[in-house]
């Protein structure tokens, strides 16, 4: 692969992951208490988690103006603010949060989390383990959406927030939405799942397992133990190729089409060697390279896996019984392009929570460039949250 990893002179780090030590840029951190551990859904504990947050706006006195923000895989708590030292990219949410846009800090006290067992902050497979002192790598266990959700509601205490006004996400960010509804639903006035689903489906988990085996078979992974390795020495390969795999189910085809079309990065000479790409080859090699800096292949695992993993009906019985606990009201987004997330599991959603005399909205984004669509047409998906959750007494 001629990308940016092989093509840059200074060896990458091992790992993206901020560590301890690297700017804070606007973070903030909760530690739990020494005496407070945190059971996982496999049956495990784990104590001195750490969750990394960031905060715009002010708390009312009564607590009831918090919005919680739910990040997606590769995203963190940096939903808002410009890059820089500490935050490698400008905000995922940047044109929808702040003074005056459609989540808006002079009404609301908004809070992102990067999840657990992500990689720029919060407790994940890059962190030391307080036994030791040495980064989990292997040891961290396997976690769910439903475990992200129970950190993210510790630090909610911590925050004075009682009840959230609304929690807000989009793909992963709709799964912690959701389990917030169905685990939580006394503490959240008003949910918006974007792009989502209830259960992740067999197509999901098989674009899922693609990637983390191209992580697996990168021999610099070290079955997951690669932090003492040498800059230039770790399983970027694998996390690139990876990434270049999700990156095809983010876009829609005809965005690829229109874009790229057959053209070739050398013109028609490109066509007689088995080394000539295609644009979009090069443009697949450009996001999965990037990723690279700024993510950890382990945390692409572990995160990966609690998605697969999704499904608000475990241990509840049927999925109606669990549906049947969201008692908020729900304003679910879909879009048309996106078969990654199809429409029809975000219909599924505002059907079952309908069916139970709960107000459920639908809208529909239109847009040609797939899933990725609630990051990009914020024109669209903007007002439509700022109506709904001003519509929320």
């Amino acid at each position: 692969m001629k990308g940016l990893i092989m093509a840059s002179r200074t060896p990458l780090p091992v790992t993206g992951a901020w560590r301890v030590g690297d700017p804070v840029g606007h973070r903030s951190f909760f530690t739990y208490p020494t005496d407070r551990r945190l059971a996982l859904d496999n049956g495990s504990v784990m104590s001195g988690i750490v969750a990394a947050y960031e905060t715009w706006g002010q708390l009312n006195a009564d607590g009831s103006n918090a919005i919680l923000l739910c990040h997606a895989w590769t995203g963190d708590s940096h939903a808002a603010g410009r890059a820089e030292d500490g935050h490698i990219s400008p905000g995922w949410w940047e044109s929808a949060v702040g003074p005056g846009l459609a989540i808006d800090t002079n009404q609301w006290f908004v809070v992102c989390v990067n999840v657990l067992g992500g990689c720029q902050g919060s407790t994940g497979p890059a962190s030391l383990h307080p036994e030791d002192g040495q980064p989990y790598g292997s040891r961290f266990p396997v976690i769910t959406i439903r475990d992200m959700v129970r950190v993210q509601a510790r630090l909610a205490d911590h925050l004075g927030v009682g009840v959230w006004h609304s929690v807000i996400g989009g793909s992963m960010g709709g799964m912690q939405v959701l389990e917030w509804a169905v685990t939580f639903p006394e503490r959240v006035r008003s949910v918006v799942p974007i792009a989502t689903c209830v259960q992740a489906s067999a197509q999901q988990i098989a674009w899922g397992s693609i990637g983390r085996r191209a992580i697996i078979n990168d021999p610099k992974w070290r079955g997951g133990d690669y932090y003492e390795a040498q800059p230039g020495d770790g399983p970027h390969e694998g996390l690139s190729t990876a990434r270049m795999v999700a990156q095809v189910t983010f876009r829609s085809d005809n965005v690829f089409t229109d874009r790229f079309g057959r053209d070739m990065t050398g013109g028609s000479s490109s066509a007689k060697s088995l080394d000539g790409k295609f644009e979009v080859e090069r443009y697949l090699e450009y996001h999965g390279d990037k990723l690279v800096g700024r993510f950890d292949a382990n945390s692409y695992m572990t995160i990966g896996k609690a998605m697969d993993l999704h499904d608000v009906a475990r241990g509840r019985g049927t999925l109606e019984s669990a549906v049947a606990r969201i008692t908020s009201p729900v304003l679910t987004m879909g879009i048309w392009s996106d078969f990654l997330y199809p429409e029809y599991q975000q219909l599924q959603i505002r059907d079952m929570v309908a069916a139970n005399g709960v107000r459920a909205e639908y809208i529909e984004v239109d847009s040609p460039h797939g899933h990725d669509a609630f990051l990009i047409e914020l024109d669209q998906v903007g007002p439509a949250i700022r109506s709904f959750i001003e519509s929320i007494d």
